[in-house]
């Protein structure tokens, strides 16, 4: 054990102990709140826990090595109070909370923030025992939980692990860009299903739309339009739906673009945000005008999936190839290649088209200025695919409405990016 540094000045002695002190009181006086009364009841409460921390503390001051020998005496109490009572409580969390005073007063003396901290999220958790266990038990789903565990492994175990550096001749395929990628648009979308699990569809399409937008904004555009033509009623409804999905899929181009080249969102910054704007406007104007009753709004399924790992990797998988084709063609005929590439891609999938825009936005051959263009082009032609799509699958009137809705943003993104080329507006 490594020995913690005792504070000289009687000043530094006085907040450790004063620390130490706050911290036993605090678990001591929610597990004094817990003990039932009678023979069975809890052995320690918050007299309990206070002298426990302090003699932590205490221990730290005279040797560190008795701070060991504190916290064992405690574990073999706690030993003995659950003997007591594990007939009555077979839970081990008071007998933890026990032990754990111990070495808390002691680190209070060498980092009293630290050690306070850590005391306060410890009284959060026993203190909502109730709460976590329903939500454990009758919120989370299974397959919530195995979401939960696969994001955290793909963020907290793999990334670690994947290679940060170029592998392919032309310098783009990056596996560590690519998973931090993937990892991303997970997070999105378990974002995305949170809310929708704590607010409920009742609130209406609009807001399903806006966080199903982060995982893919045609797919929701679809699927709104398929409710529309069975559903006439709702129409107004899944407009608005479909409006704040690409508000969203315009959020997520602005993050991967900050997140490639924080040079191209400053110099691209106003077309992006004129055409956020315009969406945000189309998605209001349709929730203004939408019933009022949304008895007919479907609700969220308690089984559904927080995000598709199959669609993450996809979504790497198709930008990992627009990167290489844009690299190749760049290299071939030049900058202009790699804004046709990047059109034509978004006409399937405008975020692997930014992708490949933002990647090799200030290499040689793609300006920034290049690469702005690029940016509008991209969100045009998606508009253009997008609203065809609409007109298929919701019919004449939920069609236009979209189409409209996505042309005068992708429009507005043109005219101010044009501004700028003429000089009449900042870049």
């Amino acid at each position: 054990m490594v020995a913690m540094p005792v504070p000289d000045a009687l000043p530094d002695l006085a907040l450790g102990f004063a620390a130490a002190l706050g911290i036993g009181l605090l678990i001591g006086v929610e597990r004094e709140r817990r003990k039932s009364e009678g023979p069975g009841r809890a052995a320690a409460g918050v007299r309990t826990h206070a002298l426990l921390s302090l003699s932590g503390a205490v221990a730290a001051a005279l040797d560190p090595w008795l701070v060991v020998t504190a916290t064992l005496i405690a574990g073999w109490l706690a030993h003995a109070s659950y003997r007591a009572t594990r007939k009555v409580d077979p839970g081990l969390t008071s007998e933890v909370a026990f032990v754990l005073v111990v070495p808390l007063g002691a680190l209070a003396l060498a980092r009293p923030g630290l050690a306070v901290a850590i005391g306060v999220v410890a009284a959060a958790i026993l203190a909502t025992k109730g709460v976590m266990h329903r939500f454990s038990r009758e919120v989370l789903s299974q397959q919530e939980l195995y979401d939960a565990l696969l994001l955290a492994a793909s963020a907290l175990i793999v990334l670690p692990l994947v290679p940060d550096r170029a592998i392919d001749p032309w310098g783009v395929l990056n596996p560590a860009l690519l998973w931090k990628l993937v990892v991303l648009v997970m997070a999105i979308g378990a974002v995305g299903h949170i809310a929708l699990r704590l607010v409920g569809a009742r609130y209406g399409l609009p807001l399903a739309g806006f966080f199903a937008g982060f995982a893919s904004s045609t797919a929701a555009i679809a699927g709104f339009g398929v409710r529309a033509r069975e559903t006439p009623a709702l129409r107004t409804y899944a407009v608005a739906a479909a409006m704040f999905a690409n508000v969203a899929s315009v959020v997520l181009v602005i993050v991967l673009t900050g997140t490639l080249s924080l040079a191209l969102l400053r110099h691209a910054a106003l077309p992006l945000g004129t055409a956020l704007l315009v969406l945000v406007a189309g998605g209001l104007l349709g929730v203004w005008h939408a019933p009022r009753d949304a008895s007919g709004l479907p609700r969220v399924p308690q089984r559904a999936r927080a995000f598709r790992l199959t669609h993450a990797l996809l979504f790497a998988t198709v930008m990992a190839g627009v990167l290489l084709l844009s690299a190749l063609l760049r290299e071939w005929l030049g900058a202009s290649a790699v804004l046709a590439t990047a059109a034509v891609v978004a006409l399937a999938e405008s975020h692997a088209a930014t992708v490949s825009v933002a990647r090799l936005a200030g290499e040689a051959g793609l300006s920034l200025d290049a690469a702005r263009v690029g940016l509008v082009l991209v969100l045009a032609t998606s508009a253009a695919a997008k609203s065809a799509l609409a007109w298929v699958t919701g019919g004449l009137g939920y069609g236009w409405r979209v189409a409209a809705g996505l042309c005068i943003a992708a429009s507005a993104a043109g005219v101010v990016l044009l501004l700028q080329l003429w000089g009449m507006l900042p870049d």
